[in-house]
């Protein structure tokens, strides 16, 4: 009888562990899921951000022609992007786009004084920290998931339900390219 008993408890032990694991797993995808719908937040607001700030250095640099077109096709391929290493990329392109849009901007010293490129300006900076700071948070939950379907035992769980790891969302070319000067030619 006491054997009933022990063999009743150990079932229902492995019953609970299943379930608090697979709700674990729940949870940590939903958080990876919440952060991504974060970081697509910013990215909206910075890609809204793009034309206004174009056509405002547009006004003062008119024979920029490339410089525009530039931005543009990186804005669009940013935003057609499907996969998170797709995103990630395209994102690098536009961050030097953007780079090389401000380097021209740096020519015109009216544009500068220009309070409405000023106020653009500080937006599109205040969304790139935003941008930052979501991405943080993603790359924190996915490595959370990540290390969650690598350890014992709980990837058990994870390959019973084929919990799949998540790629981070890195912008390293971008950061070194940020640390580059920005050669500009006239």
């Amino acid at each position: 009888m006491n054997l009933i008993y022990i063999l009743i408890g150990i079932a229902v032990i492995i019953v609970l562990w299943l379930v608090f694991s697979y709700n674990s797993f729940i949870t940590l995808i939903n958080r990876t899921k919440e952060a991504w719908a974060d970081i697509d937040v910013q990215l909206k607001r910075r890609y809204d951000l793009i034309p206004n700030l174009v056509n405002t250095v547009k006004g003062y640099a008119t024979h920029e022609r490339e410089a525009f077109e530039n931005v543009t096709r990186a804005r669009s391929a940013a935003m057609g992007a499907q996969s998170v290493d797709d995103k990630a990329k395209n994102e690098n392109m536009l961050t030097g786009a953007l780079k090389s849009l401000f380097a021209v901007a740096e020519a015109y010293p009216d544009l500068k004084a220009n309070q409405n490129f000023m106020e653009l300006q500080r937006e599109l900076s205040d969304t790139e920290n935003k941008i930052q700071a979501a991405r943080r948070f993603y790359n924190g939950n996915v490595r959370d998931l990540n290390t969650k379907i690598e350890v014992f035992p709980a990837n058990i769980i994870a390959n019973i339900f084929k919990f799949q790891k998540r790629e981070f969302f890195e912008l390293e070319e971008g950061e070194q390219a940020a640390k580059q000067p920005v050669n500009v030619n006239f």
